[in-house]
């Protein structure tokens, strides 16, 4: 047996065997029986791990739906009743708000089935099957091999594999690599595409407090919205039809209406997307003290421009209220990434992991032959990476996210590479693609918002970054402008014919060469387009260069951890597959003489409260429900509880996750981190990581006593 199939035997099957802190990781749910099921049983599951992930029987896993690629879903009725966030489905929300109907400000609640409005593009993701193909996809792969030779080995064995595996019509499969590359996983899947549109509170309930509680405990919101998975007649995917039926799934939720109560089993289920557990020290570091500060005092300047412009103005809110929730999303998250890596000693504990690492390599010769460069290596490599990793966040942050028209450009100087690499005919296939994204960007644009950003975030990049960075179509502008970063926000925004949309599509019934010959002489291309240039000629290339070396290196370190410490129990960081994460409710304490109980309730709708205003303001019917406390059934003790947080490992992605009991009925709805915990993306802490859930009890009560859409609380399996 060689020394790479001693090694994947080992992280398979022995070195994860011993225990995790309880709600520490993000489990593959065809492993739990080998490696969770006593633990969580020992925390007071009453579920197999069978009942949760099976591929001869129905299971939970059956349930799960991958929403868009980037949200978890769950069924929750025999009829395909789809449950997840209000801002995962914000999106569509959006979309289909108009002045006359504005479903963002006053809610959507189909009647029937014939109301349901269909989603194009919206596509759910259930898993059939997972299973380890490592052996196969390593097969020949020397350890040895450069990053690109590596991959291409991959590839090639990736590649031979599918070709025997049969799917069927309606199937799709990938491999994805797990723990840095060394390990490999097949996953099929099934897609349905006929997604319709059911129900959302108004903003004011769904996305209550939706700035200022943000990545916040305590919470008050009913993030949630609800779809239908429909399909054809046999049941499987197939486009939208109106004669298509209501998906009849394999497995669907049961809500409970039971409560909970501190120190109760929890188990969320869903697909979150990255983590980085396994960073050494220096990339911490890096985070902390240069990237976060840097892309959060980006897009503070946005924001505060986007805000001050939506307070004025009903459609300029709506317009803007999808942009701004983007924005704010990641940008408070980061500021709660810093915080609680600052206060949890994070680089700290890394460093001391490390030595402890140096220690147990000092001890065994060979594996200090092997490895005991690693960190070093590390150490120089993030240092050369930091300025170029830097100037690329700014272009990321300023050129593709920040400022609309950059991104517009961007976009449409990626469309051109198709005529510059491809050919005329290459272009014209996806012209109307281009033209159909366009539509969609000036139905939400404001020049005169966009153009106060570009002005402030210009004056941030002159004066942050080397001159190195600055293309060379900046300096020249600034020149023609005498330094004046307003009288060049002036120019570019009002001598470019990009932010004319009958110009511009008169332009694209041009051939390819003409349309990028007259973009070439306009005046904000020519802008966005070097900073393209510079970005690719100047920044990418050495950073890419820098982080293959980085990459390679955190796949030797993976496997060099998982080889020392072989009592240690190793998962696989996120990335975008079905995972399962274990805890249980409870509270936490932020800081000194502070302790957050586990449950909110209505009262503190009430507290927050403030007539008129974009995130605290409440619709008169909750209000009058409230403090009547016409509850109905979903009460406890005459108080309606609203959300709670337990220790369950989560990040971006499990938005939208089933919150499930011991016995595997749905409890709650995930949709946040709490503020001190976000930074367990990479470093998990249960003493202050928790994530925040809406209760059902609060779900089915929206629903029912204020929507008056009890015929949905009929249509699902409730368990008092």
């Amino acid at each position: 047996m060689t020394v790479l199939k001693r090694f994947l035997l080992l992280t398979t099957f022995t070195c994860l065997t011993s225990l995790a802190i309880a709600g520490d990781g993000m489990w593959l749910p065809f492993l739990l029986k080998t490696l969770n099921e006593s633990e969580m049983q020992s925390m007071g599951m009453k579920m197999s791990a069978e009942d949760i992930y099976s591929v001869n029987q129905s299971s939970l896993k059956d349930a799960i739906g991958h929403f868009g690629g980037g949200c978890t879903s769950s069924v929750i009725s025999k009829d395909g009743l789809l449950l997840t966030n209000h801002h995962c489905g914000y999106g569509y929300i959006q979309q289909f708000s108009t002045l006359e109907n504005n479903y963002l400000k006053d809610g959507f609640w189909a009647k029937n089935k014939g109301e349901e409005i269909p989603c194009p593009g919206l596509v759910i993701t259930f898993i059939s099957s997972m299973e380890d193909v490592t052996a196969t996809i390593l097969e020949g792969v020397a350890d040895d091999l450069s990053p690109a030779d590596r991959q291409s080995a991959i590839d090639k064995n990736i590649n031979a594999y599918k070709e025997t595996v049969s799917l069927k019509d309606y199937e799709s499969m990938t491999i994805k690599p797990f723990f840095e590359g060394n390990q490999y996983i097949k996953i099929v899947t099934v897609d349905y595409t006929d997604i319709r549109m059911v129900g959302a509170p108004p903003s004011s309930i769904g996305a209550f407090g939706v700035d200022s509680d943000n990545w916040v405990w305590p919470r008050h919101s009913a993030d949630f919205s609800l779809f239908r998975i429909y399909a054809g007649p046999d049941n499987m995917p197939a486009a939208y039809n109106a004669e298509n039926k209501p998906y009849a799934p394999k497995k669907f939720l049961k809500v409970s209406m039971k409560g909970i109560k501190e120190g109760d089993f929890t188990l969320v289920f869903g697909f979150p997307g990255r983590t980085d557990e396994y960073l050494p020290s220096y990339a911490v570091e890096q985070v902390v003290d240069v990237l976060d500060p840097a892309r959060i005092e980006i897009r503070d300047i946005s924001l505060k421009v986007m805000d001050q412009e939506m307070r004025k103005d009903e459609e300029t809110k709506i317009k803007y209220a999808r942009k701004y929730a983007r924005l704010s999303n990641y940008w408070k998250k980061w500021q709660g990434e810093v915080l609680g890596l600052t206060k949890s000693n994070a680089v700290e504990k890394k460093q001391s992991y490390e030595a402890e690492f140096k220690n147990q390599l000092s001890k065994n010769p060979k594996l200090k032959s092997k490895y005991g460069d690693l960190l070093p290596q590390f150490e120089t490599l993030y240092g050369e990476i930091e300025p170029y990793a830097l100037a690329r966040e700014y272009y990321a942050e300023i050129c593709l996210r920040n400022v609309e028209l950059l991104g517009m450009i961007s976009r449409l100087d990626s469309y051109l590479d198709l005529y510059r690499n491809n050919g005329e005919e290459a272009f014209r296939e996806k012209k109307d693609r281009l033209i159909g994204s366009f539509r969609s960007f000036y139905k939400d644009y404001n020049k005169d918002i966009d153009k106060k950003i570009f002005e402030q975030l210009m004056a941030k990049y002159i004066e942050d970054l080397d001159p190195r960075w600055q293309p060379a179509a900046l300096k020249s502008e600034l020149e023609t402008c005498d330094g004046k970063v307003d009288i060049m926000a002036y120019r570019v925004y009002n001598y470019t014919l990009l932010l004319d949309s009958t110009k511009l599509f008169g332009l694209f019934n041009a051939p390819a060469r003409d349309i990028e010959t007259i973009l070439m002489q306009d005046l904000g291309f020519k802008l966005g387009k070097g900073f393209i240039d510079n970005y690719k000629v100047n920044i990418s290339p050495k950073y890419n260069e820098l982080n293959d070396q980085i990459d390679q290196l955190k796949r030797h370190y993976m496997q060099a951890q998982m080889t020392v410490f072989k009592d240690k129990t190793f998962w696989p960081d996120a990335n975008s597959t079905l995972r399962v994460g274990y805890g249980k409710v409870e509270g936490y304490e932020p800081k000194d003489a502070v302790r957050y109980y586990y449950l909110t309730s209505t009262e503190g709708i009430l507290e927050k409260y403030i007539p008129g205003d974009y995130e605290y303001d409440v619709p008169e019917k909750l209000l009058k429900l409230i403090k009547d406390k016409d509850y109905g059934d979903y009460a406890i003790d005459g108080k309606m509880p609203v959300c709670f947080i337990g220790s369950n490992h989560t990040t971006g992605g499990n938005s939208g996750s089933p919150v499930l009991d011991a016995e595997g009925n749905l409890i709650g709805l995930n949709f946040d981190r709490a503020w001190e915990g976000t930074m367990s993306d990479i470093n998990y802490d249960i003493s202050l990581c928790r994530n925040i859930m809406v209760d059902t009890r609060y779900l089915l009560f929206i629903i029912d006593k204020f929507a008056g859409a009890d015929y949905l609380i009929k249509e699902m399996e409730i368990v008092k």
